[in-house]
């Protein structure tokens, strides 16, 4: 299976943004980061860490619905770490944090997200093979008075 996008300059003369259109139809609006030019959208950097949370959230949303776990609500951070000393500026480290309330039992959301980034996230395993990946959760279950937090896995070079 092939995956196609087009990516155009909508203005080459008034800067760098650019729109990404997916064979799908949708598109993707990027700009650089650069102080001299006024950001207009995130930049690659960002769009790679938002598709990456997209990712594994979409996953471990559907597994905690297969294990009738009763989200109320649910975010996710991911964070990435630069080398700001040399070109080019990859992430030496990411970090996702699932943010989970509701009617969720910790071991249902551990073994989700543990799923989704050991065997269903395709940009986790992309990402892996050349960056540690920390994959943690906050969860506040229904009539708690603590939230629980955890280090569920790190994949990744150096990963135990």
């Amino acid at each position: 299976m092939a995956l196609t996008v087009l990516a155009t300059f909508v203005d080459p003369s008034a800067g760098l943004r650019t729109e990404a259109t997916a064979g799908s139809g949708f598109s993707i609006v990027m700009d650089a980061d650069d102080a001299d030019l006024p950001a207009t959208a995130a930049t690659p950097r960002e769009a790679l860490l938002a598709a990456l949370a997209g990712c594994t959230a979409m996953d471990v949303a559907s597994i905690l619905r297969k294990k009738r776990q009763r989200v109320s609500s649910y975010r996710i951070s991911a964070i990435g770490e630069t080398r700001q000393d040399a070109h080019p500026h990859v992430f030496t480290r990411i970090g996702i944090e699932h943010q989970v309330e509701g009617r969720v039992e910790a071991e249902a959301l551990r073994r989700s997200i543990e799923l989704s980034a050991t065997r269903y996230c395709p940009l986790i395993a992309m990402l892996s093979a050349t960056v540690s990946i920390e994959h943690r959760y906050r969860l506040l279950e229904d009539g708690a008075a603590e939230e629980q937090t955890a280090l569920v896995l790190v994949t990744g070079p150096g990963a135990a």
